[in-house]
């Protein structure tokens, strides 16, 4: 489960809660690499801590990252 996201240039980096840390390319996926930085950290954890939510009702992005899909190596 994730306990903690944080963004940079180049990546998302998840903090999980059994202490890996899962960096997944913003390359990966162009709705959040083409979107500037004040826009890709308006988002919230899912209440299950298993994906991280873009609300267009809230930022210019509507996306989500499920955990799921990158730790089972299975990239968009």
């Amino acid at each position: 489960m994730i306990h903690t996201a944080r963004l940079d240039d180049q990546y998302i980096h998840l903090d999980l809660t059994d202490g890996r840390i899962l960096s997944i390319p913003l390359a990966w996926i162009p709705t959040l690499h083409n979107a500037a930085p004040s826009e890709r950290n308006q988002f919230t954890i899912s209440r299950d801590r298993k994906a991280l939510l873009w609300d267009p009702d809230v930022c210019a992005i509507n996306e989500e990252i499920f955990l799921d899909d990158y730790l089972s190596g299975r990239a968009r």
